[in-house]
């Protein structure tokens, strides 16, 4: 499921990753928030069965105030596990992996893959 509380734990792991994979673009970077889309709809079973991703903004930076894009991809597992009402949180893989997280900050996009 894709609610606050999901939302809650990849702020901790986007702000664990900002720490351990230091760019010189993203030094200092933290995330201060994560919102759903406005939009119910766009975290549907189908919207999400149908897209494998959903567009979400997170608030990070220096400040951790500079609005982004969140794109949150999921893989199989939290595919399957969304379609039935499961929880996704396990699903976020470790902040020490190194191919989940990608942010480009001239765009202000940050993109997740879940497992």
């Amino acid at each position: 499921m894709l609610d606050q509380e999901f939302c809650n734990k990849l702020e901790i792991e986007i702000s664990k990753a900002f720490i351990l994979f230091e760019q010189f673009d993203t030094k200092g970077f933290w995330c201060d928030g994560i919102l759903l889309p406005g939009n119910p709809k766009n975290i549907s079973k189908k919207y999400i069965n149908d897209n494998r991703q959903v567009y979400l903004t997170i608030f990070t930076g220096k400040s951790g105030q500079e609005k982004f894009e969140l794109i949150l991809k999921l893989g199989s597992i939290s595919l399957s596990k969304y379609s039935r009402d499961l929880s996704i949180e396990d699903c976020i893989p470790n902040s020490d992996a190194n191919d989940w997280f990608a942010i480009d900050v001239l765009n202000k996009r940050i993109i997740i893959k879940l497992n």
